[in-house]
């Protein structure tokens, strides 16, 4: 089994690296990391090369990697891995039903819900429900980290610190190539 987790990582935080651990403790098998060369979802203000040089420097150990396609469902369709469970959010999930083709995600690889402690999981049952095959989802809990990549890009725009939000690793190469200082910041 492959535990995938995709994003923009615009940039990868702290949350994102729980995610992994988490990941890592619940299924003890391989985590990939994908990071969305071009992101059907959002605009993104930095190019994908730099968005994964950010990523391997947030997952050191961990196999990092440029996924090319748009959509979660065709990234799954390529089958590129066996038994893939592909990593989500409470909140993403609570707008699943609105990716392109949630059934056919499902149908390729099983989702791994991550909610907090207290995550109002009524949010969740609708979703639950609009789907054909509800046995492929499973929820597991991970400690609440409040962070968002918007958050962290607006706190370098103010030339706040977010040492406390991201890896070190980041840090260095947000402050070195003086990312984010633009306060326009998309995706």
């Amino acid at each position: 089994m492959t535990a995938l987790l995709g994003g923009t990582f615009n940039p990868p935080h702290n949350g994102h690296v729980a995610l992994a651990h988490a990941a890592d403790q619940e299924f003890g098998d391989e985590v990939v990391v994908l990071v969305a060369a071009r992101p059907g979802h959002k605009d993104v203000q930095l190019d994908a090369g730099t968005r994964l040089e950010l990523a391997r420097a947030a997952f050191p150990g961990y196999e990092v990697e440029l996924d090319s396609h748009e959509r979660t469902v065709d990234m799954l369709k390529a089958g590129r891995w066996r038994d893939p469970i592909f990593l989500i959010g409470a909140d993403e999930f609570s707008d699943f039903l609105t990716w392109k083709d949630p059934d056919g995600v499902v149908a390729r690889a099983r989702l791994a819900v991550a909610t907090r402690p207290g995550f109002p999981h009524d949010r969740l049952e609708h979703v639950l429900q609009g789907l054909m095959h509800p046995e492929r989802v499973q929820f597991f809990e991970i400690e609440p980290l409040a962070i968002s990549s918007k958050d962290i890009r607006d706190r370098v725009s103010r030339g706040e610190s977010i040492e406390d939000v991201v890896p070190p690793g980041v840090v260095e190469l947000i402050e070195a190539r003086g990312l984010y200082r633009d306060s326009e910041s998309p995706g």
